[in-house]
Parts: structure tokens; sequence; C-alpha cells
């Protein structure tokens, strides 16, 4: 979802800190097929099962890049395939189950977007994550009975 937000010029990138990679607009591009810009457009059409988003039937990854590498938005996609500029396989059947689930596409995507407009009272260095409280955290482990996840955090705060 964070790929979305990749921006150059603003200096925003997506960090994938299991993996150790830098997502910048190129990298999104090269990972999805698509912009930044047209990756909730991505999610509503492929779907995206971590946030229970089921996508549109017979969407599939490169589907969905090639047509929003041309239109850009799932809105601007034509019902009739007749009219694509691009031709995936299956067009036909793929356009129409997009004009039956066009609606369903569209909540999707707003379900898949990220909101850059809510106002925050907290800073960018205010919201920094410095890490677990390791007191706090291993008493809450050892009250819910979870005992082999008291070392699972990489990193601690030196506060309890």
């Amino acid at each position: 979802d964070l790929a979305q937000v990749a921006d150059d010029a603003a200096g925003i990138v997506q960090v994938d800190r299991r993996r150790e990679i830098t997502y910048d607009r190129a990298a999104v591009v090269e990972k999805f097929g698509v912009q930044p810009g047209s990756i909730p457009d991505w999610l509503a059409l492929v779907g995206d099962a971590a946030d229970g988003i089921p996508g549109v039937p017979r969407w599939g990854a490169k589907t969905a890049a090639q047509m929003l590498s041309r239109y850009g938005h799932l809105e601007n996609i034509p019902d009739d395939w007749e009219q694509w500029e691009v031709r995936p396989r299956g067009a036909q059947a793929v356009a129409a189950s997009l004009a039956e689930h066009r609606e369903d596409a569209v909540l999707y995507k707003r379900l898949a977007t990220l909101r850059l407009d809510v106002p925050l009272a907290e800073t960018l260095e205010q919201l920094r994550w410095e890490g677990v409280p390791k007191l706090k955290y291993q008493a809450l482990c050892a009250e819910l009975g979870f005992e082999s996840l008291m070392d699972l955090p990489s990193r601690w705060t030196g506060e309890g």
C-alpha cells in the first residue's frame, strides 16, 4: 500500500525493512508495472488479501499493469473492450468482469487509497518509531502466556 506515496521529487520512498529494499518511483514501476499513483487502482483490480480486498474476477497483476499503464486509473478504462487501446489476454471477458464489478472496484480503490490529508498534531520527529519498551513488552507477553515472543522485537527502547 505504501508504494502509492513514493515520490522522488519529495524524497518519499517505501522501505521494506524485512527484505532491506527501498522502493522509489522506478522500483515501484519495476515491481508492479504501474506508477505509484496507480497503486490503489492496481490493488482494487488485483486484490489485496492482507487488507481484505478481493479484487475483480479475471484481473491479474499483468492485465492490471498493462491497462493501468495506458489508462492510469480504473475509472478511465472503457467498459467496451473494443474501445481499448491495449488488448490483454482475454480482453472481452476481462472487460465484462470490470463492467459487472466496477462499482465494487471503485470502493476497493477508495479503501486502498492512503489518506494524505488527515491533520496530525504530532511532528514527523514525534512519530519516529524508536523501538519496543522491553520491560513493558516482556511483562505483557508473560501475562498473556506468549513467552516464546518475549525476545522477538529487534529494536528496544531504553525505557521500561
